[in-house]
């Protein structure tokens, strides 16, 4: 771990895939059959976990171009078969929310998976009462790092300009999100991200895991 002192938040967004919960093997198994579909070369589970932290939404017309509306609905298809054979909670995850949503802490998930299969998953793990907000792929007008997920997350939090506001994910995606929308950065380790971006895009606090980060919050 390596982290500053953390204030106490009026609030905390997180992000969900390998932050709070793992389902890369319905990502890794939905995104290959679209790429075969269409004609290209599979993922290793490596490049899936790499390559895979945009929207569909923002990635498939590089990937697909004309065909990125096409590959998009078969990805869906395709996602919507694995999706909650493969969902696992990380180490940490549940006992963190609940702490947190015991200290009275506003809680919402701001997360680049589509808005509907993300609330799918919420609603599967019994966690849909501690989230106020969730906020997915396609909810906002963009997606993830722009600051308008963030927005509509925070849109019934009733917060004042100078409220703390924890941003808590794994990847430069989720640390861009967090600084352009005045959020302090927290870093869930999970490998994803070299060093130079964490120049570019400084978290506030690193853990290697959500159990970490309760206990940092409890020691506040």
């Amino acid at each position: 771990m390596k982290s500053s002192k953390l204030p106490f938040p009026a609030a905390v967004i997180f992000d969900w895939d390998s932050t709070l919960v793992d389902n890369w093997k319905a990502i890794h198994l939905s995104i290959n059959a679209t790429l075969v579909k269409m004609g290209h070369q599979k993922w290793t589970e490596d490049e899936t976990r790499r390559r895979a932290k945009s929207s569909a939404r923002d990635a498939f017309p590089g990937l697909f171009g004309e065909k990125a509306e096409q590959a998009l609905k078969f990805f869906y298809e395709a996602f919507e078969r694995f999706q909650l054979d493969a969902l696992n909670v990380l180490n940490g995850a549940e006992d963190l929310i609940k702490t947190l949503s015991k200290n009275g802490v506003y809680l919402a998930i701001v997360s680049n998976k589509n808005g509907d299969h993300l609330r799918k998953e919420v609603a599967e793990l019994g966690w849909s009462l501690y989230f106020q907000a969730v906020v997915g792929a396609s909810d906002a007008i963009e997606d993830k790092p722009s600051i308008e997920p963030v927005k509509m997350a925070l849109k019934s939090a009733g917060l004042g300009s100078k409220s703390i506001i924890w941003f808590v994910g794994d990847s430069v995606l989720d640390l861009q999100c967090a600084t352009v929308s005045g959020c302090v950065p927290i870093l869930i380790e999970s490998g994803s991200i070299g060093d130079e971006c964490l120049k570019d895009w400084p978290p506030h606090s690193i853990f290697s895991s959500c159990k970490e980060l309760e206990k940092a919050f409890l020691d506040i």
